[in-house]
């Protein structure tokens, strides 16, 4: 199964439309939440959604199609970034230009709501923390992919 790249788009858009007015939700939050929303998906069903490679590097998590995708949204002007200060730090924030298209099953939605319910008030430093304690990205090495066989590994909570 190749890299859902339509998908990943309609991920991005909907959760910034849904949660661009959070003054947190920078790219790290961003990230760390779309990782949360795969890796959650694969465990529950056993389907990727969006076939996203993440890799594990020493500021958290790296998606590796985010830079790409984001810069071609922004090209289109679907999407725009600005750098803000939140307190003392600068985060990269990015705005939807336009409405998505939602073009989820409930499924998909069940697993994206719930992660951005839980996750997306999060700051990048909390979040961060939270996902290193995550089975599949201790287990991974510096700089390599996270394996999504690894959340079978998680403790039930």
């Amino acid at each position: 199964m190749r890299f859902d790249e339509e998908k990943y788009i309609n991920l991005i858009m909907y959760i910034l439309f849904r949660c661009s007015n959070k003054p947190n939700l920078g790219k790290t939050v961003l990230c760390t939440v779309m990782y949360f929303i795969d890796f959650n998906y694969y465990e529950r069903y056993n389907r990727f959604l969006t076939k996203e490679t993440y890799i594990k590097s020493k500021r958290g998590i790296k998606p590796k199609h985010f830079r790409r995708i984001t810069e071609d949204l922004i090209a289109k002007k679907q999407l725009f970034m600005r750098k803000e200060p939140y307190y003392n730090r600068t985060i990269h924030k990015y705005y939807p230009t336009v409405i998505p298209t939602l073009k989820f099953s409930p499924d998909e939605l069940t697993v994206i709501n719930s992660c951005i319910e839980r996750l997306t008030d999060s700051n990048a430093s909390t979040i961060t923390k939270y996902a290193w304690q995550d089975e599949p990205l201790s287990k991974a090495g510096m700089n390599d992919e996270i394996n999504y066989d690894d959340v079978f590994l998680r403790a039930n909570e």
